[in-house]
């Protein structure tokens, strides 16, 4: 794993720099494998990015948008994480409806809704029994509380070690959510942090010794490159390097 962490002095910053990170991945991707695979994030920090990327001139038919987690609400909820991506994004740039991988809430069960997004990755990555498939990038974001997708503290998700998805708990409140197994086999897995609320748990994150039982990103430790985006409010605190 190859860890980098910068430190950006502003929230416009970060959206330019993660921008220019995700293109030239994309591009990347692209070029070496003919297809770009991405997972999104939900909440409020990467918005502006996907707004900014709904802007450029990428080859929309050779890119495929998944989700890394999804709270279990209908798509048009304004609490769903694919209704804010295609707002932001997705709905202004000609891509392709097969490309589109949401997260689908309308089972009854939310073991079912997990189970068949298990299979549509299965089925589209073309993997053996017990292969998890390996995205191109995985953006993800962090809670105060030190969580990223729908990986909360002291949840039975941080246990799932052979699935790609499972259920995650917030409150009581179901959603579906990649397992950390899954985000680890990623190419680049890009965490966009703003806010000084962030920093607490940060601390916590980048110690040499936590629980990730508390603290969920600890988790993520990715195949390939992590990258750690954060504004100056969040990494206030954090030197910017690589590792």
């Amino acid at each position: 794993m190859e860890k980098i962490v910068e430190v950006l002095p502003s929230l416009e910053s970060l959206i330019e720099r993660s921008l220019a990170i995700v293109l030239e991945r994309i591009n990347t991707a692209i070029a070496e494998r003919g297809m770009c695979a991405i997972a999104l994030a939900g909440g409020s920090t990467p918005k502006p990015l996907y707004e900014a990327i709904s802007k450029q001139p990428l080859p929309w038919d050779k890119i495929h948008v998944f989700w890394g987690d999804e709270r279990y609400v209908p798509p048009e909820h304004p609490d769903s994480n694919q209704l804010m991506a295609r707002t932001a994004w997705l709905n202004k740039v000609p891509i392709p409806a097969t490309n589109i991988h949401p997260i689908r809430t309308s089972e009854v069960d939310p073991a079912a809704a997990a189970s068949q997004y298990e299979q549509e990755l299965v089925e589209f990555f073309q993997l053996s029994p017990g292969e998890l498939p390996v995205l191109d990038i995985i953006l993800l974001g962090i809670g105060d509380d030190g969580h990223t997708a729908s990986l909360f503290p002291h949840t039975a998700a941080l246990k799932v070690s052979d699935r790609a998805v499972t259920v995650g708990n917030k409150d009581g409140q179901p959603r579906i959510t990649f397992t950390y197994p899954l985000i680890n086999k990623a190419r680049d897995v890009i965490f966009l942090v703003a806010g000084a609320s962030k920093r607490s748990a940060l601390t916590q994150i980048f110690a040499p010794v936590a629980d990730a039982n508390n603290y969920p990103s600890r988790l993520i430790q990715p195949q390939g490159k992590l990258w750690w985006l954060l504004d100056g409010a969040a990494g206030q605190e954090l030197p910017s390097k690589s590792a």
